[in-house]
């Protein structure tokens, strides 16, 4: 069983290393660096209980205004290991939102270790745009991504810009990339 202070260290270190230093998100880096991405790792080991997570975290952030706390990354290292499974649970997650009032207000974005987009082969280098060390919901609040959107030039660009970054980098060092982070911790997922 890997302690929660060693997955922080590897989603934290992912968010450094693929995220901020490949620019796969251009506003990933300044609430970063201000602190205010919090990395919440759950010890859920079924649905209701990452649920209970998932609205606990919302709730935080709700009583948080964003120059406080902008984000959550939502970690659940002892489940939702098949890309299916994961999937099948951001309906749930979907629904949630739903259930609360909170759709336009938060967004969920995710991340998998095996995540595969629609279209894809398993070991396509563009897949590694949603690919994390666990797998994560991203609480992401719409009216400061709204905000970054406005003030970015061509964002529309941006999944494209993703892919061709993943696509020269290539599938062998992005998988290498994914391994030396849960190494440098002593852990192998």
């Amino acid at each position: 069983m890997i302690p929660a202070t060693t997955v922080e260290q590897h989603i934290t270190q992912w968010l450094q290393r693929m995220v901020i230093d490949q620019n796969l998100c251009p506003f990933a880096k300044k609430p970063f660096t201000a602190g205010l991405v919090r990395i919440a790792v759950s010890e859920a080991h079924n649905d209701e209980a990452l649920l209970s997570a998932l609205h606990d975290e919302i709730t935080l952030l709700n009583s948080r205004k964003p120059e406080a706390l902008e984000t959550t990354l939502l970690v659940a290292p002892r489940m939702l290991d098949d890309f299916l499974d994961y999937n099948d649970f951001l309906d749930l997650a979907d629904g949630l939102l739903e259930q609360y009032g909170w759709q336009g207000v938060y967004q969920i974005a995710s991340f998998h270790p095996r995540y595969q987009f629609a279209e894809t082969e398993v070991d396509d280098a563009e897949n590694y745009t949603n690919r994390a060390p666990w797998p994560v919901l991203h609480i992401l609040r719409e009216a400061s991504l709204e905000t970054a959107i406005a003030t970015y030039p061509n964002p529309d660009n941006i999944p494209l810009r993703n892919i061709d970054t993943m696509q020269r980098l290539g599938e062998e060092v992005l998988s290498k990339t994914l391994e030396d982070i849960l190494k440098d911790s002593g852990s192998s997922h």
